[in-house]
């Protein structure tokens, strides 16, 4: 093998050559002449994906680096509207940095957002033909699910001994959290070899089915207050359950694959954009990753819908309603003339007559909204209160000497929880509602009173 016979392989002149002249030797006693040459080729045509090609992974690596594309900025930011007041500066910098991308075609703010991994939290981006991992996020199809029962509201005190009960033997919570004896439910009949990647977690995603993760993921009881007939039943105050959790740690890992995929194939990124690297829907990369979004919207769903089941097979009682909606994931829409792909990372879907939940914290109520369907806001809404602090600044400024007397002023049993959770790190969700009123109505009203959420010192899942 010659530098020659090289070229005429497909490589261009530069060190990559040197290198695969190197290495050849071994790789073709290995192989065979033929085989190493046709691995060297797939390289050459392909070095970006692989980059841990047993043969050739330093000449892929070399001409990756050598390979650097410039980034090109659209000509004029794509447009973008802001709810809220006074937020933070880092969440407009980056909602700023994705209305630069030459995919995007518009955005929104929600007021609850704070500075997350490339879009901010709250952020609402819609793209052409791409898909933005972290756009996402890294809890895939993170959602609410709201289960209203028979019983009235008094349930919470007449019951509260067994309810409590039930959410400590029926939940359970932690990064790493799964069950001996896995979960059934129909979601486990899917294709899990859609991608390598989901081939890889399935076991994880059975044993984990039907648990919740850790930051400001949470199981409760409330008192649900409709003012009127709404959602199929007469005003009045029912005892309800809500839950907030996603696609636990088989959504993490993909997250991280298609993230790190997305970056290697986007060298041309400045470091303040890097984690807006996307994937173009067109590629092969870009139809994995969707699948495998797509199924982690149906499992992150079947989660609930277990934790639901146990929690309501134990209480004894029909459910008489429900509404649920994920915050965490990407939809193809249509937006005026063309088809987009709407990010919402932390944002809830609020198309008009739409159905979703609002949570507060801990110590403040949640709402039941309908979407107004607003196109300056991609039909979008807040997805929370919103934090006010990091989670670093919140355990170093409270502890739970502090927080005790608010909870037994809203009737709050507070069963778990990081003290980066209390309800002082969060913005006041009445001022986030009244910012977001052309966006959503409020449909119902939900106050917590028995709260189960991971415990402390877990490693944050949102």
């Amino acid at each position: 093998m010659t530098g020659k016979d090289l070229l005429e392989l497909g490589m261009q002149p530069g060190p990559a050559v040197g290198i695969a002249l190197s290495a050849w030797p071994a790789v073709e006693a290995e192989l065979g002449a033929e085989a190493a040459a046709r691995a060297l080729r797939e390289v050459v045509a392909d070095p970006i994906t692989r980059q841990e090609d047993p043969w050739f992974a330093a000449v892929a690596r070399v001409l990756v680096a050598g390979a650097q594309p410039r980034f090109v900025p659209r000509t004029t930011p794509a447009p973008y509207r802001i709810w809220g007041e006074n937020l933070e500066a880092g969440a407009l910098q980056q909602m700023a940095n994705a209305a630069s991308l030459p995919i995007s075609l518009a955005g929104a703010l929600m007021p609850d957002a704070h500075q997350g991994y490339g879009l901010p939290i709250g952020g609402v981006l819609a793209t052409d033909n791409a898909v933005i991992p972290y756009a996402v996020g890294v809890d895939i199809a993170c959602r609410m699910k709201l289960s209203v029962f028979e019983l009235p509201a008094e349930a919470i005190t007449d019951r509260r001994e067994r309810l409590v009960q039930i959410l400590q033997r029926e939940t359970l919570f932690g990064a790493g959290a799964g069950f001996r004896n896995p979960q059934e439910h129909d979601v486990l009949d899917e294709d899990w070899n859609v991608t390598p990647v989901t081939a890889n977690v399935a076991e994880r995603a059975r044993t984990q089915l039907g648990s919740s993760g850790s930051g400001n993921h949470f199981v409760e009881w409330g008192v649900l207050t409709l003012a009127g007939p709404e959602l199929g039943l007469p005003a009045g105050r029912y005892l309800a359950l809500l839950s907030h959790s996603g696609s636990r740690g088989a959504g993490a890992l993909i997250a991280n694959h298609y993230s790190r995929l997305a970056m290697d194939l986007h060298p041309e990124l400045p470091q303040e954009l890097k984690r807006l690297a996307w994937l173009d829907l067109d590629t092969e990369a870009g139809q994995e990753y969707w699948a495998a979004m797509e199924l982690m919207g149906l499992y992150a769903a079947a989660n609930h819908a277990v934790i639901h089941r146990k929690v309501q097979r134990a209480l004894g009682a029909a459910c008489i309603a429900g509404v649920e909606n994920h915050h965490n994931y990407a939809w193809k829409e249509r937006h005026g003339d063309r088809e987009q792909i709407v990010h919402r990372k932390g944002a809830t879907p609020a198309g008009r007559g739409v159905l979703g939940v609002i949570p507060g914290s801990m110590a403040s109520p949640g709402f039941v909204v309908r979407g107004r369907g607003d196109a300056s806001s991609l039909d979008s809404a807040s997805h929370g209160a919103g934090r006010r602090m990091s989670r670093t600044a919140a355990k170093a400024q409270f502890q739970w000497s502090q927080i005790r007397p608010l909870l037994e002023e809203r009737e709050v049993q507070l069963l778990s929880a990081g003290i980066d959770e209390n309800p002082f790190a969060y913005k006041d969700i009445h001022e986030v509602m009244a910012q977001q009123a052309d966006l959503v109505e409020i449909v119902a009203r939900f106050d917590p009173r028995i709260v189960r959420m991971a415990d402390a010192g877990e490693p944050p899942e949102d």
